[in-house]
Parts: C-alpha cells; structure tokens; sequence
C-alpha cells in the first residue's frame, strides 16, 4: 500500500502479538490466520493494520474493550514494541530509530494522554504541567507562564498549588491533559481522555478540544468507546474488531456505507442528524447572496442536529464556511428536514 502524501503518521503491516518467540513465529509463518496464531500458543493485540493519519486531522480510533485499539496507539510511539511492520512518522520509520533518539521524538514532539496517566505526587498542579517543560530545559518562567496557560484552559484556575491528592478523579485527569497540552506536540496521542470527566465538563473539554484545534491544526491520534464522542470530533474513524481494523472513513462513511456486518450494526443506533454534517447535505456556494440574504453562518462540521435549531429560527439558507472563512456552500432549510424526517 503507498504511503498517503498527507499522511504525519503511517502504518504498515503492523503486528503485535504476544508470547515466546512472537517475531520469529511471523517470519515463519506470514499473515496467519487465529488458528494459526492460537496454535503457536501466541495471543495476537494488533493484527496486520495499516493505515494513514493525515497531517492536521484528527484521527478517532475505536472499539470495544479488546479489540486492540489503546495497544495499536502504543506501538504508534513504540511505548509497546510491534512484533512487525512499519511505523511511518513524517517519512521516518520509528521502529529504525535508535532509544535516544525516540525519547527526543517523544520528548519535543509527541504528546500522550492515557486514561491512567501517573501525576507525580510530590509535584503541585503547577509543577505536574510544567515538568516535561522542565524536562526540554525550559527556564522557570517560562514554563510556568505555558502551564499556567493550560491550567486555565483544562478549568483549574486556582488549583495550581494543589497537589494530586486534594483532587477529584475528574480533576487529575485535566491535570493529564494539561500537561499534554503544554508541549504543543506535533502529535498527540489521546486514550480516552475526558471519559473520567462529568457530562457537561466533558462537553465543555470537546468544545474547547476543537476551537484549540481549529487554531493550532494538529495531528490527532483519540481514542474512544462512545460513539457520539467520535462523531463530535473526528475528521475519520477507524474501527476495530479482534486486533483488526474493519472500516476507515468519516462518520458520514461508517454510518452510511457500512463496509461489513460488524461495523453496521456497531453504528446501527446512531441518528442521521447527529452524524451528517453540512458538509454532507450542502448544495453548491454560489456566486453571490441568495434573495433575502443568509440567515447565518456555520462550519463544514456542524452537524444536522445543531443546523435543526438554526432553521428553525430562521428561514433563510446558511452559508458553510471552511476553516478559512471562505464560503464553500449552503444549507436549505429544506435539506435539514430531509434529514430530520428520514431519521
């Protein structure tokens, strides 16, 4: 498979399984089948993925518990060994790279957030988020004046001289993705990072999650189990099943053309108006403003489900904006209810 010319990070032919004598087992024995792995006596994580994580987007990895999706990220930044395969990151196979320099790699631009991340207890809030700061030489003050920028940002304003344990579960767990966030990796790799949050926090922390993405344009690796958090965030969705992936595309793809059994009935539940976006149902921008002009603007990603309220209100066709404020179409109110009505 050709590498995409976008792509930050890629994939290629990547395994992981577990046991004794795992690499040689697949040397043996190219592309074996579950039986086959099974007879070896070799438990199989990640089964023969590739894909391509373009530049700029956000990338949402799913799947249920075990089917390998938080193993897959791992061997992404080699912080668990693949038995086989490529890993591509702006053209540089990571698994050629020596220890040292994948700590640099690690160090300066990657950015991890797992869903058990280990704050260092004896550190403050503040200390926490500057210390991989710390760690790139970073003076005092400047460290200091980004954590603080982040802690404001993740809702800790004030807590900056609390220490681990004087925090709430969901709190620690906004000290992980501030600290994260604070080294402006080129590459963030995201397990699940506001699952321990309560429902309006997490909202908030997506929202914000976006306009910071909307800003900085970075390459995101998310993983989730809930669906209406991947269909919020993700420009595509890989979705995984027994170490494998089944289907890559867009909400839009995987709900609408579902590749295999497994993936429509995984997304089978799932309204139309919260997947499609204008994107999906705008018509073509025009030359000028149509008569009566427009009764407002919005995102390519806005979904139907938000556009309901807004045609409601008024009339009047919406223009689509792209991320650099050009208009590249509009939406009738008559789409919306086409898809309103469909269900």
């Amino acid at each position: 498979m050709k590498t995409d010319d976008l792509a930050k990070l890629s994939c290629r032919s990547v395994w992981k399984l577990f046991g004794n004598d795992s690499d040689g087992f697949l040397r043996r024995t190219p592309n074996p089948s579950s039986e086959d792995i099974a007879a070896a006596g070799l438990i199989a994580a990640v089964k023969d993925v590739s894909l391509d994580i373009r530049d700029g987007e956000i990338f949402v990895i799913m799947g249920l518990s075990g089917s390998g999706k938080s193993t897959l990220v791992r061997c992404m930044s080699r912080l668990v060994e693949p038995t086989a395969g490529e890993i591509l990151f702006n053209g540089q196979d990571l698994l050629q790279a020596s220890d040292k320099e994948m700590i640099e790699i690690r160090r300066h631009r990657m950015g991890m957030v797992f869903q058990h991340f280990a704050l260092l207890p004896h550190l403050s809030v503040l200390g926490n988020v500057a210390f991989p700061l710390e760690v790139q030489g970073l003076d005092k003050a400047t460290r200091e004046a980004q954590a603080r920028e982040v802690i404001e940002l993740v809702g800790l304003e004030g807590r900056e001289a609390y220490y681990p344990r004087e925090l709430s579960g969901g709190q620690q767990q906004r000290v992980g993705i501030a600290r994260s966030l604070a080294v402006e990796p080129e590459l963030w790799f995201l397990d699940e990072p506001f699952s321990a949050l309560d429902p309006l926090i997490r909202r908030e922390m997506q929202d914000e999650f976006l306009r910071i993405q909307s800003v900085l344009k970075k390459t995101i690796v998310f993983i989730t189990h809930d669906f209406d958090e991947a269909i919020r965030l993700a420009d595509r969705i890989a979705i995984m099943k027994d170490g494998k992936v089944d289907q890559t595309g867009t909400p839009e793809d995987l709900v609408m053309r579902p590749a295999t059994d497994y993936v429509a009935e995984f997304t089978r539940e799932v309204a139309k108006a919260k997947v499609l976006s204008a994107r999906a149902i705008m018509g073509p921008p025009g030359k000028r403003a149509p008569k009566g002009g427009f009764g407002g603007d919005v995102g390519l990603r806005t979904k139907v489900s938000e556009l309901a309220a807004r045609v409601s209100a008024d009339p009047r066709p919406l223009a689509v904006l792209d991320d650099d404020g050009e208009r590249v179409g509009i939406v009738t109110r008559d789409a919306v209810i086409s898809v309103l009505l469909e269900g």
